[in-house]
């Protein structure tokens, strides 16, 4: 099972270093680097100067206010800094955050990351390989490399390509021609998985013939844990407001749905766009949140999440302790966690 965590969005460039060094040394196979408040690619040249095996991933960078070029030569740099441990994980964000906050042209979202992977498959082999460059998609037509431009082949493995979603078009690409899938946090739970995610990835990758199994899924579950009972529990007060802001979005919604709990849904929806923030996290009861999210101490997180993901997922994103006290206890977990099967 592979072991991931994300670095927080929040971490100052001058602190990567340090971060990146603790997640490796804690035992963890990846960091997810993502786009909120810092250039993804930034952080991603600290991590991997900083760490000698850790996998570093996007998860996500922010597609369409990005040339794919511009992306791919990102990319190409990062995959040769970092011996090959570089992966490229790309996403369409929301409607509202392109064309609001980037100023961006919004037009078929499915077809147009469609369009853009190909398009970064198409570039990455004319850089490999030296062919002409000779891309047309929906969204982007390349043309012209010249050679002067062109940054050469790489004698690591190039970056593979992953995506995210929640809603089934966008599993369904993922399914049909992504390398790798990271579920939303909403998304993770095993009843979404069941009946919703692994569905369309399963649909996108018959589409388009594919005979490798389809994508690598790394799931989210925000599981809460700590040394004691007492630690979870601090850790479930801090997490209660941040499932109740996810979950009051309308678009991510669906486990709730399925797991019989649409008046909570609603509820959070009405708080939310009645601007009532400070009423949201009262919504999400202890109850509510041990059918969501599995919680116990780090001796008995093993076993839980192994009864959630089991022959599931091919990798789980838990979060780093809070104390650099916990290391050594959180390190012995993660050993054991090793062990759920894959697939």
């Amino acid at each position: 099972m592979e072991l991931v965590t994300s670095l927080p969005a929040d971490t100052p460039l001058s602190e990567v270093a340090a971060r990146v060094r603790r997640i490796e040394d804690l035992g963890f196979d990846t960091v997810h680097i993502s786009e909120t408040v810092r250039d993804p690619f930034s952080v991603c040249t600290l991590a991997a100067e900083h760490t000698t095996t850790l996998t570093i991933r996007t998860s996500m960078i922010v597609a369409f206010p990005r040339s794919p070029m511009l992306t791919a030569c990102a990319a190409w740099d990062l995959a040769r800094f970092s011996g090959g441990r570089f992966q490229l994980g790309i996403a369409s964000q929301v409607r509202g955050n392109i064309v609001g906050r980037y100023s961006t042209g919004w037009t078929n979202p499915v077809a147009q990351l469609a369009d853009y992977a190909a398009s970064l498959r198409a570039i990455f082999a004319a850089f490999q390989d030296g062919t002409r460059l000779d891309h047309h998609g929906s969204h982007y037509d390349f043309t012209r490399l010249q050679p002067y431009f062109n940054p050469g082949p790489l004698d690591v493995p190039a970056p593979t390509l992953w995506m995210g979603g929640v809603n089934r078009r966008m599993c369904e690409l993922a399914g049909a021609t992504a390398d790798g899938f990271v579920a939303h946090p909403t998304g993770s739970h095993p009843v979404s998985l069941k009946d919703h995610v692994l569905p369309a990835l399963r649909t996108g990758a018959e589409q388009s013939a594919r005979t490798d199994g389809g994508p690598r899924i790394i799931v989210v579950p925000k599981a809460i844990t700590g040394r004691d009972e007492a630690a979870v529990t601090a850790a479930r007060e801090t997490l209660r407001p941040e499932l109740a802001f996810l979950y009051s979005t309308p678009a991510y919604r669906g486990t709730l749905d399925r797991l019989d709990l649409p008046d909570i849904a609603d509820r959070l929806t009405q708080s939310a766009q009645s601007g009532n923030w400070s009423a949201l996290p009262q919504i999400l009861t202890d109850k509510i949140l041990k059918t969501l999210v599995p919680q116990a101490p780090y001796p008995d997180l093993p076993p839980l999440l192994n009864s959630w993901y089991a022959h599931t997922c091919h990798g789980i994103s838990l979060d780093v302790p809070p104390t650099p006290a916990d290391d050594p206890a959180f390190h012995t977990m993660l050993t054991t966690l090793r062990a759920i099967p894959p697939p």
